[in-house]
């Protein structure tokens, strides 16, 4: 049996003595995430698909942004979490698309790595994972480099 989930979400950038962390790693930018967490949007994106997958409702069900326990937080904690979810319903990673939308600054030296972090995050091979990145041509929010934007696709699969 296989199950699908799918997610976007959206961070504002500025300047902010915040770093930019994206896919876990932590990129160099003159702006930084503004959020309640670390900010990982694609993290955030790839972690609230998990719950959808699983119809268990949106990440603020379960890491609320107006709770100081999660100030800061590790957003790998987050997918982790949410990964131990579909793990226990017996399920396991079928394969993972996830595009970042980004202005500025360039991602193609980093998607390999996002895609291992991934991986590990989620037990599975790094051939079921993609991530691609694209700009906004310069339209909107996302376009003036005043936000990123993520979405995430995951497909899951009972575990024989």
């Amino acid at each position: 049996m296989y199950r699908i989930g799918f997610s976007r979400d959206i961070h504002r950038l500025e300047r902010n003595n915040r770093p930019f962390v994206l896919g876990g790693i932590k990129i160099p930018f003159e702006l930084g995430n503004v959020s309640h967490s670390d900010g990982d949007c694609l993290y955030h994106s790839l972690a609230e698909a998990l719950l959808g997958a699983l119809s268990l409702g949106d990440l603020g069900r379960f890491f609320p942004d107006n709770d100081d326990k999660y100030l800061d937080l590790d957003s790998s904690i987050i997918v982790k979490e949410c990964y131990q979810k579909v793990k226990e319903k017996g399920y396991v990673i079928n394969n993972v698309d996830c595009v970042v939308v980004l202005e500025k600054p360039r991602l193609s030296g980093y998607i390999e790595q996002m895609r291992k972090n991934i991986a590990l995050l989620l037990e599975t091979d790094m051939e079921n994972v993609s991530v691609k990145a694209q700009t906004n041509e310069k339209c909107g929010e996302v376009g003036t480099s005043k936000a990123v934007v993520c979405f995430a696709c995951v497909m899951i699969r009972k575990e024989d």
